[in-house]
């Protein structure tokens, strides 16, 4: 956790706080460092954190 944080430019409890939930919206240049951090980019991300197209209710 120390190492992922350092490599993003955060600090350890801050990164606790993220995972717990007690900061549950992060900025986005904190989710971008995080990113980056952990060898993903954010296309990568955004494939392992948006719901399926098909899994999304179609308004109307």
């Amino acid at each position: 956790m120390v190492e992922i944080a350092a490599g993003a430019g955060i600090s350890a409890e801050t990164l606790r706080k993220i995972e717990t939930g007690r900061a549950p919206t992060p900025a986005f240049f904190t989710v971008a460092a995080l990113a980056g951090a952990l060898g993903l980019s954010l296309d990568d991300l955004l494939a392992r954190c948006a719901p399926e197209p098909d899994a999304v209710p179609l308004a109307g």
